[in-house]
């Protein structure tokens, strides 16, 4: 140990002799463990760090698949599973919501859920203070009672440490507070912040029809998700046989629950970590290639030292002091860059990327790049002591520094990691370049909808009667009249599902025949309106009318379809005036649905996804029952007479407060705010790929000029003499060229294949774009070949500036 401190202090006395060597193989270190000990932070948080429960291996999210789709559970099948499986030990259901919350305050819209009783119990973790539900509380008619987590305690009641037993009013209703949950369970599928009991009817849970419900469930201990994939399938076969009007070609559908968090973020991450991890390679080759010309100058010191006793291994053991203190200083630093960059990429990042705001340079991560430090160090300093333990000492001490440059002149291993560097570089921007592709055609792609100058706002209106269902109606339209009646306004709306909104619901439609035939039913988007809904929103209606006063209750009902609902239903044939069934009635009485309109498709979910078929319903002849559906929660739309939406902000909160006193507006965007939304996360990971990949074209050029650098001082003497002999600068230029030539071609053939086979990885993140699209490749050749060219004339123009006297005095 004494022994391996005095080379490291004596490593640090060789690194200060060369302080411009010494930081710029700091800075280059500090970059890439930098970058990759934030990337780390990001995977950890979202993919690797264990959920905050009892045993998170064992919760399992169960859904209903149909027709290719997958969705929620009706009340009936969450009954029946729950009465019928063998292998969970514990089954909840969820319907998620929001409440009007009420506490010595304005009242201010919540995002909660409705459960059942066995919902914490499936997760296993404790409430903080007070309790959780009792099984006598999921009843109804029981007394109102609810859970509040650790973040709505905190930010809206101060952390009242006797809020338990206290009442709340949410949606009118008090409300006992009976339990708060710890921090950790704050990270939910839903980011809710209260839960109440869902307290289903048995009316209800014998209903097959009505799928709302997300169930989570607890497998038990020793039975794999095979098994409980097997049973769930068993259960709803017998379900098919028993209820085929509801059930019909549906499945249950079981994956852990940390897969339905992740989504299609942990290819994403693992994507950009592999990227991440490229751009340190090129670091470490970089430094590489300057410890190896390093050496190369160094290599009359080392020879002397052997000769005075210094065993080979003794040496090695010095140079690799030097490796490893470089390699820590390059991880101090990068630490240092990962805290900054991190807090950036947690502000930069998409909203729905799961537990981002946990990521932190914390002690897993400075143990990551601590870990980075000492590999780089082996890594980059391996050839550079290979070559050294190689070395013909005798020579050395004969040649002084003249043996060195033969060697440099035949250096195979220098030209070997410039190639790779420039072959790692065309991969990285090879991938930034299809993804900035994917956003200039995402950009270019029509909605389906004219998002400038409109805002929109939501309410949730309190439960209903069949006889208050009439004045309820009637005070959104008084909303809308009232907005119409302002100067800048010119037309206002209400809907139950805006374009890119975060919730919505969909039903399945059947095309008139001789019967009713539910297995041709196709899934649609459902939107309840009023009548200038496709002005306000800039949508088409290209054949037949919009609504109008006439579509009302007690008249022929009627409907507008989208385009490509049209096609899946009558594909071929003239969709006015045909009928449909959806929503309600029964095959008695199916309550049929004119056709009045042909409307434009709305890509609804982002315009990287396709256009999903959607139908249109006047508010007027809206079904009572599907204000359960969309849990009474309206969308106002209004369009801005002038194309600025956020001036309207204010008279859309006035006359809410006027038409509905109490009801708060919550969820205020213009439209295009939600547009840009809808595609944060490709614009963020096109960012980071964007910024990785100039990192390492910055680094493959300064490889590139390193070992151009160094082949020309390395050959001073001999320029000199040809100059001397009568060679022009353009023959020593076209010398120094012709150097560079073989590892800029080689890195870009190689590149070229690399990411040929690296870029079908992003395959499901291109829009309008193949993997291997052969403009993209083209450009970056020629991004990176012009960077070379760069790196390359400027070590060759000084090379024909040598003064052919004074480089051979010098030698």
């Amino acid at each position: 140990m004494t022994s391996w401190l005095r080379d490291l202090r004596y490593a640090v006395r060789m690194l200060r002799k060369s302080p411009a060597f010494s930081a710029l193989v700091v800075l280059t270190l500090g970059l890439g463990i930098g970058a990759n000990t934030a990337i780390f932070s990001l995977v950890h948080a979202v993919l690797l760090r264990p959920l905050p429960f009892r045993d998170p291996s064992r919760v399992l999210f169960v859904s209903e698949s149909w027709k290719g789709f997958q969705g929620d559970v009706s009340a009936g099948n969450f009954a029946e599973l729950r009465l019928a499986n063998r292998t969970f030990e514990r089954l909840a259901a969820v319907r998620y919501s929001s409440f009007n919350l009420s506490h010595d305050r304005e009242p201010e819209r919540v995002a909660g859920a409705r459960v059942t009783e066995d919902f914490f119990g499936v997760f296993g973790v404790p409430p903080e203070r007070g309790r959780v539900f009792l099984p006598q509380e999921d009843r109804t008619g029981a007394p109102p009672v609810v859970v509040l987590s650790h973040r709505l305690w905190t930010a809206r009641l101060a952390s009242d440490p006797n809020v338990v037993g206290r009442s709340v009013l949410l949606d009118g209703q008090l409300h006992t507070v009976v339990g708060i949950m710890p921090a950790a369970f704050d990270y939910t599928r839903g980011n809710e912040e209260l839960w109440v009991p869902a307290a289903l009817p048995a009316s209800v849970l014998a209903s097959h029809d009505d799928h709302d419900l997300s169930v989570y469930g607890l497998r038990k201990a020793g039975i794999d998700l095979a098994a409980v994939r097997q049973d769930a399938s068993e259960i709803m076969r017998g379900l098919e046989r028993r209820f085929p009007k509801d059930d019909a070609g549906r499945g249950f559908r079981v994956d852990p629950l940390r897969d339905v968090l992740v989504q299609n973020y942990r290819e994403r991450l693992w994507i950009l970590f592999g990227a991440v991890g490229l751009v340190l390679l090129i670091a470490c080759t970089n430094v590489s290639n300057m410890l190896l010309a390093r050496s190369a100058g160094r290599s009359r010191e080392i020879a002397i030292r052997a000769a005075l006793g210094a065993s080979r291994g003794r040496i090695a053991r010095q140079l690799l002091a030097e490796c490893l203190v470089l390699g820590l200083a390059g991880g101090a630093l990068g630490a240092l860059v990962a805290a900054g960059a991190l807090g950036a990429l947690v502000s930069l990042g998409p909203s729905g990327v799961p537990r981002i705001e946990q990521a932190a340079i914390d002690g897993g991560a400075l143990a990551f790049a601590l870990l980075l430090a000492i590999a780089s160090s082996l890594l980059f300093g391996l050839l550079p002591l290979a070559r050294m333990a190689r070395g013909d000492l005798q020579t050395a001490l004969r040649q002084g520094g003249r043996g060195s440059r033969q060697g440099g002149r035949r250096d195979r291993v220098r030209t070997a990691l410039v190639a790779g560097q420039i072959a790692v570089a065309l991969t990285l921007l090879v991938g930034a370049g299809l993804l900035i592709r994917t956003a200039i055609h995402l950009q270019r792609v029509p909605p389906g909808f004219r998002a400038s100058g409109v805002l929109t706002a939501s309410i949730t209106l309190p439960r209903m009667t069949q006889g208050d269902s009439l004045v309820t109606k009637r005070t959104l339209e008084d909303i809308v009249q009232r907005l119409e009646r302002l100067p800048n306004v010119a037309s206002a709306a209400v809907t139950t599902q805006i374009p890119l909104g975060s919730t919505g619901n969909s039903n399945g439609l059947i095309a008139e025949a001789a019967s009713i035939d539910v297995t041709k039913a196709v899934d649609a988007r459902l939107h309840v309106v009023t009548s200038h809904y496709f002005r306000a929103m800039g949508i088409p209606v290209f054949r037949g009318r919009g609504f109008g006063s006439q579509d009302i209750a007690g008249s022929p009902r009627s409907m507008i379809v989208s385009r490509a609902l049209a096609e899946k239903l009558w594909p071929g044939h003239d969709p006015l005036g045909r009928r449909v069934a959806c929503c309600e009635g029964s095959p008695e009485d199916p309550r049929w649905k004119t056709v009045i309109g042909i409307a434009g498709d709305v890509r609804s979910r982002g315009v990287g996804q396709e256009a999903y078929p959607a139908f249109y319903l006047p508010i007027g002849q809206e079904p009572l029952e599907s204000w359960d559906w969309f849990q009474r929660t309206v969308t106002l739309t209004a369009r801005a007479a002038d194309g600025r939406a956020d001036t309207l902000t204010a008279a859309v909160r006035e006359a809410v407060r006027n038409a509905a006193p109490g009801i708060p507006l919550y969820d205020i965007q213009t439209m295009e705010g939600r547009l840009r939304g809808s595609s944060s996360e490709e614009r963020f990971h096109t960012l980071l790929l964007v910024t990785l990949g100039g990192i390492g074209l910055l680094l493959a050029a300064v490889g590139i000029y390193g070992i151009i650098a160094f082949f020309v001082a390395q050959r001073t003497a001999e320029f000199g003499v040809r100059i001397a002999l009568g060679a022009t600068p353009r023959d020593i230029f076209l010398v120094t060229v012709r150097h560079s030539l073989v590892p800029i071609g080689t890195g870009l053939g190689v590149g070229v294949l690399a990411a040929l086979a690296a870029t079908r990885l992003l395959g499901a993140a291109l829009r309008g774009v193949g993997p291997r699209d052969p403009l993209t490749f083209l450009a970056v050749v020629l991004v990176l070949a012009a960077a070379a060219a760069l790196a390359t004339y400027l070590p060759a123009r000084r090379a024909t500036r040598i003064d052919p006297m004074t480089a051979l005095r010098n030698d």
